[in-house]
Order: C-alpha cells, then structure tokens, then sequence
C-alpha cells in the first residue's frame, strides 16, 4: 500500500513538472523568436554597412533601412517582393540550407535577397550557408547594387575552434572583404581565401582574394567554399541586373 502511494505520487509530481515546463516554454517562445529576429537583423545591417546597430536600435533601424525582400527562381527571375512586415516574409524567416538542399537535388527552390540602404547607397545582403571544420558556418553578405564590390560580411559557427577557426567572427577576418570584387574580366571567380598571403599575389588577384585565418585552413576552405556556392546561385539573377 505505501508503495502505491509513493508511486502514484511521483506520477503526479511528474504530471505537473511537465505542465509547467510545457507552460514555461509557451510563455518564453514569443521571446525567444524575438531575439532570434533581432540578431538576425543586426547581422543583415551589419553586412550591409550600417554604422552604429546595438541590441536597443536595431528594430527601428531595420524598419528604416529596409527598402525591400526579394524572392528569386532559378532563372534569375523575381518571384515575390516584400516593403512592408519585413519579418515575416519568407526571404527574412527562410533557411537557406533547406533552399541549398533543394538545389542540390534537383528541385525548385527560390533564393532571398534582403536591400539595405546604409545611408550611402542601396545593398544587396544573401545569407550564406555553409560547413566548417567541426559544424555548419553561416552569415551575410552585402553587395553594392550592382554586385560589382562588397560592402560587409558577418560570419558566424557552432562549433568552430576557438583561437583558430572561430576567429571568422572577428574584425579582423571580416573586414578584409570590403571592397573585393566577386568578378574576374566580366567573369565570375568569388572570393578566394588565401592560405599563404594575398601580398603575395598580381594586383589583380588581389582584388578578389582575402587572407586565410592561421592554423584555421579547414574553416577558411568552409568560408570559400561556402560564398562561392552561395553566390553562384544567384547569378542567373545577378546577370539580369
């Protein structure tokens, strides 16, 4: 009998343990997709050169500064266009990994293109999507409206080796892309990150080169790998521009 009892009592504590914990995540869900949202804009102004984004701007500047969200074929074509409710349409909630997936299987699938006015002109910010040396590596980056020149990039990881690997978060990485052509003679060549020094290479290698991270060679092969893959895909849509 005292077993019952002591059995049909922890049967209730658990009931209700998971009835809080059920009631707690409700509650927090709303504040959770907040924050996602919130740095999920800071990244996208950031890569588009915006001066100045904190935690307690960065709703009203992404309100101010988007001028649209663009949807994209595979033929390069504008299948959807956003200018108001920017964070719910699907070009700012998407995963660019499901639409990658796609593509590499051989399915429709459409590509986001989120323009930012900086203050200086209008950008063209693409999420990357992207695989390092122990997980997935992802970010932004802003193209001047012709997709001539970068304007920004933001990187970031799950898992990347700290001191190493995970140095593609810092200025240092990053900063090194403003400015760099995506374009070879008219011809598409990407970003190249280089093992070994850019100083070491033409002039005109240069302009399309940055510096490998030290002791990072596998991430820094992830971050080419992935912005070649990425902007590829868009150049159905960047050639019509």
């Amino acid at each position: 009998m005292k077993d019952r009892y002591i059995f049909t009592y922890i049967i209730i504590l658990v009931a209700i343990v998971a009835v809080l914990l059920s009631a707690a995540a409700m509650v927090l869900q709303p504040f959770q997709q907040a924050n996602i949202n919130n740095e999920k804009m800071m990244n996208i102004l950031k890569a588009a050169d915006v001066q100045n984004v904190d935690k307690e701007n960065v709703q009203k500047l992404f309100n101010e500064d988007c001028v649209k969200m663009l949807l994209v074929n595979a033929k390069g074509e504008v299948v959807e266009e956003c200018t108001k409710d920017f964070t719910e349409f699907a070009a700012f909630t998407m995963n660019m990994k499901d639409e990658l997936y796609k593509k590499d299987n051989g399915k429709d699938y459409v590509l986001p293109i989120i323009v930012i006015n900086n203050g200086k002109e209008n950008v063209n910010v693409i999420q990357l999507q992207g695989a390092g040396l122990w997980g997935p590596i992802w970010g932004y980056i802003g193209m001047t409206s012709n997709f001539q020149n970068v304007v920004g990039v933001v990187f970031d990881h799950k898992s990347e080796t700290p001191g190493l690997g995970a140095e593609i978060t810092t200025p240092g990485f990053t900063e090194q892309f403003k400015g760099k052509t995506i374009f070879s003679d008219g011809e598409f060549v990407s970003i190249d990150v280089v093992k070994g020094g850019v100083a070491n290479l033409s002039a005109d290698l240069q302009k399309n080169s940055v510096d490998a991270i030290s002791g990072g060679t596998i991430t820094s092969n992830g971050v080419n790998n992935m912005i070649e893959k990425v902007l590829e895909s868009y150049l159905p849509y960047i050639e019509k521009q």
